[in-house]
C-alpha cells in the first residue's frame, strides 16, 4: 500500500509540475489580458449581480436557484477542509511563502473562473429542477465533442462526490475524535459517519433546491464564525502581523531556511493547494454556476469569480494568519488540520478545539453537499435515467460513511492526480471556447454602458450553435419583469433623444 501511495504522489507531482502548472499559469495570464483584467475591473459588478432578482416562470415560481444560491452551492464545495487542512499542509511544506502563491493564483485564476462559468451559463440546459450545465455540457455543445464531456464527467464524479466527499467525512470524524481525546471509544467514528451519512441522505434526496436552501443557510454562518475566531487570534498577536506579512512576501522566493522548501516546491505547493481550495479553472464551480436563473451568462461568471476571492482572500487567509501569528517556529510543524488546531488552542485555549470541530463539521458537510451536486449534474449528462440517479445518491451516502472510518492518505494522493487531469481537460476546453466568452463580456459591458440591466438572448450570437436556452427576452427575464425592462428601455431611448 505504501508503494502505491508513493507512486501516486510521484505521478501527481510530475503531472502538476510539468503539465498542469504551466497551463494554469499561462492560460490564466492570457485570459486576464484578453478580458482587460475582468477579475479586477468588474469587482463592483460582482457584488451587484450577487443579489440580482431571480427571473420567474409564468406560474410565478423562480425559474431555478438564484444567483446567490448558486454562489453558496459553489462556496459550499470550495470552502471546506482545503481551507483549514489544505492551508495548514501548504504552510508546513512550503512555509509562509506558499500563501503568496495561493493569493497570486487566486487572482490569476479569477479570470479562468470567469470564462468557465460564463460558458457554463451559455450552454446550460433545462431539467425538472430548473437549469443544469457545466464543462461536460460546453464540451458537447460548444466543442461538439460529447466524448470529451463524458471523459470529464467521469473524472469529476470520481474526484468530487466520492474521493473528496469521503475525505471531508474523514476530517469530520478525525477532528471530533481528537477533540474527545485519548478516551474516544473505537466505535465513535462509525457513529459520526452514520450521522453525517444520514444528514447527507436527507438533503441530497431532496434535489438541488433543497441543497441550495441548506447551503444558503450554512455558508454565511460558518464563514462568519471562522472569521470571528481568526480575528480574535490575530488581535491577540497583533504585534506579529507585520512580521507575518514580511515572511509571506520574502519567503515566497525560496528564502526559507526554517522549512527548507525549494523555490519551485513552494510555488507548486501554493498553486496545488490553492486550486484544491478555490477550484478556479478546475471545472467544478461551473456546474453550480450553470444552475442559476440569471438574465445574462456573464453575471454568473462574475459571481463565481467573487467565489474564488471569498474562498482564498478571506477564508484561506484567516487560516494562514491563525497559524503564522500563533506558531512563529514552523520547524517540525505538524501538517494539515493538526497544525491549525494546535495554533488555535495555543492562542485561545482548549475550548477552541471544540469550536473548530463545529466549524469543521459545517465546512465539511456543506462541501459534501456541493460535491454531490457537481456529481449529479454530470450523472445526468451521461445518462438522465432516474434509477441511475437514485443509485448514485445511495453510493454517495455510502462513500461518506466509509470515509469516516478509513485512512485518508491513499485517497488524498489519488485525488491530487485526478484533480490535475480534471483541470487540464477543462482548461483546454475553455481555451478553445474563450473567444465566445470574450464576446459575451463585450455584450454585457456594452449594455451596462447604455444604462441597462444586461439581458442576453441567443440571437446576439447567431453564429454560435448548441445554445439551448436564452430563446428570447420574455423567457429569459420572466413575464413578471418584462414590463419593467420595457419601461427601462423606453426611458433609455428618451434619454438618447434628449441628448440628440
Amino acid at each position: 500500500m505504501d508503494a502505491i501511495n508513493e507512486w501516486l504522489v510521484e505521478w501527481g507531482d510530475n503531472l502538476w509540475t510539468w503539465i498542469v502548472l504551466p497551463v494554469v499559469v499561462l492560460l490564466g495570464i492570457y485570459f486576464t489580458v484578453r478580458s482587460g483584467v475582468v477579475q479586477f475591473r468588474l469587482i463592483p459588478e460582482m457584488f451587484r449581480t450577487l443579489t440580482d432578482k431571480t427571473p420567474r416562470s409564468e406560474d410565478g415560481r423562480p425559474q431555478s436557484v438564484s444567483a446567490f444560491q448558486a454562489f453558496t452551492i459553489s462556496a459550499a464545495s470550495r470552502v471546506g477542509v482545503g481551507n483549514i487542512a489544505g492551508v495548514g499542509t501548504a504552510i508546513a511544506l512550503g512555509g509562509p511563502g506558499a500563501v503568496f502563491w495561493m493569493w497570486l493564483m487566486a487572482f490569476i485564476g479569477g479570470a479562468s473562473s470567469f470564462i468557465e462559468s460564463s460558458l457554463a451559463q451559455l450552454f446550460k440546459t433545462r431539467d425538472s429542477d430548473g437549469f443544469r450545465g457545466g464543462p461536460a455540457y460546453y464540451m458537447e455543445r460548444g466543442l461538439k465533442a460529447r466524448w470529451l464531456g463524458i471523459w470529464f464527467a467521469i473524472i469529476l464524479i470520481i474526484c468530487f462526490p466520492f474521493a473528496f466527499s469521503s475525505l471531508q467525512a474523514n476530517t469530520i470524524s478525525a477532528t471530533i475524535s481528537a477533540t474527545v481525546g485519548d478516551d474516544a471509544p473505537g466505535w465513535l467514528p462509525w457513529v459520526i459517519g452514520a450521522v453525517v451519512a444520514l444528514l447527507t441522505g436527507l438533503v441530497v434526496f431532496g434535489g438541488v433546491r433543497r441543497i441550495a436552501s441548506v447551503t444558503q443557510f450554512l455558508v454565511p454562518i460558518m464563514a462568519l464564525i471562522y472569521l470571528l475566531l481568526g480575528l480574535v487570534v490575530v488581535a491577540l498577536h497583533l504585534d506579529r502581523l507585520p512580521v507575518v506579512f514580511a515572511e509571506i512576501f520574502t519567503q515566497a522566493w525560496g528564502f526559507n531556511e526554517v522549512v527548507g522548501a525549494a523555490f519551485g516546491y513552494i510555488i507548486l505547493t501554493g498553486v496545488k493547494r490553492g486550486m484544491f481550495s478555490n477550484e478556479a479553472g478546475l471545472g467544478s464551480a461551473p456546474n453550480a454556476g450553470a444552475s442559476a436563473a440569471v438574465t445574462h451568462p456573464v453575471k454568473q461568471g462574475l459571481v463565481q469569480t467573487l467565489g474564488v476571492y471569498f474562498d482564498t482572500f478571506l477564508v484561506c487567509s484567516i487560516t494562514a494568519f491563525i497559524i503564522l501569528v500563533s506558531v512563529p517556529d514552523l520547524a517540525n510543524a505538524e501538517r494539515g488540520i493538526d497544525l491549525t488546531q494546535s495554533a488555535l488552542v495555543s492562542s485561545l485555549g482548549d475550548w477552541s478545539s471544540i469550536a473548530l470541530s463545529v466549524i469543521i463539521f459545517l465546512l465539511a458537510f456543506s462541501s459534501i453537499l456541493g460535491n454531490y451536486y457537481y456529481g449529479e449534474s454530470n450523472i445526468e449528462f451521461i445518462n438522465p435515467n432516474r434509477t441511475l440517479l437514485t443509485a448514485y445518491r445511495a453510493l454517495v451516502v455510502v462513500a461518506v460513511l466509509a470515509g469516516s472510518v478509513v485512512g485518508a492518505d491513499l485517497v488524498w494522493s489519488f485525488a491530487d492526480g485526478v484533480m490535475g487531469l480534471m483541470a487540464l481537460t477543462n482548461l483546454v476546453a475553455i481555451a478553445l471556447l474563450s473567444g465566445i466568452a470574450f464576446r459575451l463580456l463585450k455584450d454585457y459591458t456594452d449594455q451596462r454602458r447604455q444604462g441597462r440591466d444586461p439581458v442576453f438572448t441567443r440571437d446576439r450570437l447567431p453564429d454560435v450553435s448548441g445554445i439551448e436556452v436564452w430563446e428570447d427576452e420574455l423567457t429569459v427575464t420572466g413575464p413578471i419583469d418584462i414590463s419593467t425592462r420595457r419601461r427601462q428601455a423606453d426611458k433609455h431611448r428618451d434619454h438618447l433623444h434628449g441628448q440628440a
